[in-house]
């Protein structure tokens, strides 16, 4: 089960698809890793190319939105899901606050600069939480009120405790499942903490491998077969896998922070 990231998921999905290695993720959501002739990738949840269209017809249909600035991290991920909503708003997305940033980044006076001047409904930051709470931070800051949106790779506890005030209002994307309350109890006894973002996901994923194994699927053929026939009700989801390794069934949630 892993890796977890897009990136680290590029890099080694040839490796374990040679080695005739199922390889699952819970949460790599690179539209093109699916895209690469891997034997072996099969993805726990909806990519970036169905979340990035879920957020953006609720920017623009629901929330009714006119004005989006999209910003990016540079990453796989981050580039990835913003291209998505970008072409999915068309001309709701700015093109004069259409900015990229770096990774590692701490300080966006420019970014911000250019958001405060374009004056959008909301600001879509397509990234990670070490570098989403700054900017939403600085965002307040600077006196800039659009409703900030990111997605999966922000949604992380530690968004909001970083971000502080500035969090308020913030809206999550995220193909990943609510832990249902059951399930969430359990975690709790277990590990003394909360679910995290793809808990659900990473416990449906090692069950499906572990009851392959115990079916009798005990070598990397089977169990390869095993899973690409396999079709079942997890905690998250229902499970089947197209023959790139893509869910047959997908489903987005969009989260508000409280």
């Amino acid at each position: 089960v892993g890796p977890a990231f897009s990136g680290e998921t590029k890099s080694t999905g040839g490796v374990f698809s040679q080695a005739g290695l199922v390889a699952t993720t819970a949460s790599a959501t690179n539209v093109t890793l699916s895209e690469n002739g891997w034997r072996t990738f099969f993805r726990g949840l909806g990519n970036d190319g169905s979340q990035g269209q879920a957020v953006a017809n609720y920017l623009r249909n629901t929330s009714g939105d006119r004005k989006v600035c999209v910003v990016d991290d540079s990453t796989d991920y981050g580039v990835g899901l913003a291209q998505v909503v970008r072409e999915t708003l068309g001309p709701v997305a700015d093109g004069a606050c259409n900015i990229s940033i770096k990774k590692g980044d701490k300080d966006f006076a420019a970014a911000i600069n250019q958001i405060r001047t374009a004056a959008p409904d909301s600001v879509f930051f397509s990234g990670y939480y070490p570098e989403a709470a700054p900017f939403v931070q600085q965002l307040r800051d600077g006196g800039v009120e659009a409703t900030f949106v990111s997605a999966d790779g922000s949604k992380d506890p530690e968004f909001i405790k970083q971000a502080g005030d500035a969090a308020a209002g913030t809206l999550l994307s995220c193909p990943c499942s609510p832990a249902p309350a059951e399930f969430a109890e359990e975690y709790r006894q277990k590990f003394n903490r909360d679910p995290g973002t793809y808990s659900t996901e990473g416990y449906d994923l090692g069950t499906i491998l572990l009851t392959g194994i115990d079916s009798g699927a005990v070598t990397r053929p089977a169990l390869l077969e095993y899973v690409r026939g396999y079709s079942g009700t997890g905690v998250a989801r229902t499970y089947q896998w197209s023959p790139t390794g893509e869910l047959t069934d997908t489903l987005i949630w969009i989260y508000e922070v409280q």
